[in-house]
């Protein structure tokens, strides 16, 4: 009976003991140093950097959506003058439950227009594939097809 507080214990701490602070720098000679400890007063440029343990699957998500997230991530091209067209677009995903990264046609002209040969908003990129324009059927093929569920959970 004893061991289960202690077993417990360790459970819960697990993962602080996972989260581990790496520090990077460059040496006197000019050697790049990687290490757990942190660099001497005397270090030049320091980088400290946090590192995690392994995770394999996000808590909640579907292992499916994890599966199509990686497979053919989903990225919706907006703008801020867009308007109830982007809305609707934002709500087509939400409701389909679709984890996607929302990127700003106007902040990142060059880039929108280099991968979408267009300007026309929205953009929604399901993997490589383009769809330009909120066409709610075309759409729901493109993301139906990359294995995305077709209501959120």
């Amino acid at each position: 009976m004893h061991r289960l507080p202690a077993l417990l214990i360790v459970v819960l701490l697990a993962p602080a003991a996972l989260a581990a602070q790496l520090y990077r720098w460059v040496d006197a000679d000019g050697r790049v140093e990687w290490r757990d400890t942190p660099p001497p007063t005397s270090a030049g440029t320091l980088e400290r950097k946090k590192v995690q343990g392994n995770v394999i699957a996000a808590p909640g998500v579907p292992f499916a959506v994890q599966r199509a997230a990686r497979d053919f991530p989903v990225t919706l091209w907006t703008a801020k003058d867009c308007g109830a067209l982007c809305e609707q677009a934002r709500q087509h995903l939400a409701r389909r439950g679709i984890p996607h990264a929302e990127k700003d046609a106007s902040a990142e002209r060059a880039t929108f227009e280099a991968v979408t040969s267009s300007r026309e908003i929205p953009v929604l990129f399901v993997g490589r594939e383009p769809l330009k324009g909120y066409a709610p059927d075309l759409w729901n093929e493109a993301l139906d097809r990359a294995g995305y569920p077709n209501a959120a959970r």
